[in-house]
Parts: structure tokens; C-alpha cells; sequence
């Protein structure tokens, strides 16, 4: 199989290369990821100027663009294949529900399945060591033939995986939790007045509903999360059906 690896935390991450050589002995893998870290950089793309590769080994690229450029770049023709699968990660600390929406992990999976490629993000949860980078790269590669069988258009497969014995732990397959955000803004002025600004704060939480991902990780289990390209709302949007929208008036020219 044909595999192609990226992330967010850039080329020079553990849990990227304890990936790679936990696949590669059963596939081709190439690496294509950013030159440094890109957390938080969701789904930006480079389009106003060129992305630059540098050949670190044979089957690893780093980019100085972001983990989707280095998804769009590479399946456009940057790498001598197409790739049967792609995936991002293992990334450092969780992606859970929302999360996804800023996630750079996340954004290189969602764009390789726009581009109609079977597509991962996986993340480990612990925000410190020691990380199950391990655990979770085997559970991929046993599991890898097992994603692309179940694989269809417009999805992505988001996996968390927890710091538990793998002897005890389960998987579940959940939908994204609704996180909260405690963010908090720090100010700082220079000598000559000018304002810099910095986001602090304690760590997200999040609803602890049963069936959604970070359920499924406080209880010590992989969590497996179907992320569907074009969401469906059936709740909300039947208010504005009901409504009756005030036209714009004809726009005449003046003379």
C-alpha cells in the first residue's frame, strides 16, 4: 500500500517518525510535512506564492508550507505516487470535537479526502510524556487495511488515542464533543507603544455527553470518530425555511 504521512508538528516529530517505521515494513510510506510547527493553522493553504520542498531522505520532504499544502502539493504530483491512503499525525496532545475545527492534524486529513483520498488524523491525548505514540501507531497499522475497506467519499476518520494499558482499552466509535474554551488575553506594551497580545488560559474542556469522543477517552478507550465533509442541518435551517426574507430593493444607476 501506498502511504502517505504528514502532521502539524513538523518534520522532526516523534510520534510522525515512530509511525513511518511502525508502517513501513508492510508499505511504501512517504513523509511530506511542515518544516516546523504548525499547530493551530487549520485549513490554510498557500495560494500567493510557491511552496518549497527540501529532500531530507529518499521518502521524506519537508515543507514550508502547511500540513494541507503539504496534503495538496504532494497529491498534485510533489511525490512519485498517488497515495491509497493518507495520515496525519501521530499528533501531540488531542484533537477532540471541536478541536478539529483549528486542528492542523485534522486539516490534512479533511484535505486529502476533498481531493477523494481515503484519509486519517490521529493524535494521542496526553498534553506531556510520557505519550502512547506506540500504542496508537500499531493500533493504525492493524487497522489500516480494515479503515480503507470501510472508506467512502466525503469522510475522514478522526482517532484519539488515551494513555491506558492497550490490554484494558476499547474502541469506540463516537461522534466530536463540544469543547469549551477558557481562553484569556494577555497584554503587553513595548517602550515605543506598541501593543503585543498573547492567549493564555487553562486547558479546553468538554461535555461529557456518552457517545462522543472525549466520553469515549476519559473511560480510557480509542476513540474513532467519522468526520463527514458537508454537515446536514435539519434543525436550524427549517426557522429560515419558515421565514420570509425582505427583497433588496432595485439598484438604479444615477445618471
Amino acid at each position: 500500500m501506498n502511504i502517505l504521512l504528514t502532521n502539524d508538528d513538523g518534520i522532526d516529530s516523534p510520534g510522525l517518525h515512530i509511525l513511518a517505521r511502525t508502517l513501513e515494513g508492510e508499505h511504501r510510506v512517504m513523509i511530506v510535512a511542515p518544516d516546523g510547527e504548525r499547530s493551530g493553522k487549520s485549513h490554510s493553504i498557500s495560494l500567493g506564492g510557491p511552496v518549497k520542498m527540501r529532500r531530507i531522505t529518499e521518502n521524506t520532504l519537508s515543507c514550508d508550507g502547511t500540513p494541507a499544502d503539504c496534503v495538496l502539493f504532494s497529491i498534485l504530483g510533489a511525490i512519485p505516487f498517488k497515495p491509497d491512503i493518507v495520515i496525519s499525525g501521530i499528533n501531540r496532545g488531542p484533537n477532540l470535537g471541536t478541536d478539529i475545527i483549528y486542528s492542523g492534524t485534522a486539516a490534512a486529513a479533511r484535505q486529502a479526502a476533498l481531493m477523494g483520498y481515503a484519509a486519517i488524523a490521529v493524535s494521542v491525548t496526553p498534553y506531556s510524556p510520557p505519550y502512547p505514540y506506540e500504542t496508537a501507531a500499531s493500533f493504525i497499522r492493524d487497522n489500516i487495511d480494515l479503515f480503507l475497506s470501510l472508506w467512502t467519499c466525503d469522510h475522514f476518520l478522526n482517532i484519539n488515542v488515551p494513555a491506558v494499558d492497550p490490554a484494558v482499552m476499547g474502541v469506540e466509535v463516537t461522534h466530536p464533543s463540544r469543547r469549551i474554551y477558557n481562553d484569556r488575553l494577555v497584554r503587553f506594551q513595548a517602550p515605543n507603544k506598541d501593543e503585543y497580545f498573547f492567549l493564555t488560559g487553562s486547558r479546553a474542556e468538554a461535555r461529557l455527553e456518552e457517545g462522543s469522543d472525549w466520553h469515549a477517552v476519559v473511560h480510557g478507550n480509542i476513540s474513532v470518530s467519522p468526520i463527514f465533509l458537508h454537515p446536514l442541518n435539519h434543525v436550524e435551517d427549517e426557522a429560515y425555511r419558515r421565514t420570509v426574507f425582505r427583497k433588496p430593493l432595485r439598484y438604479e444607476e444615477e445618471p
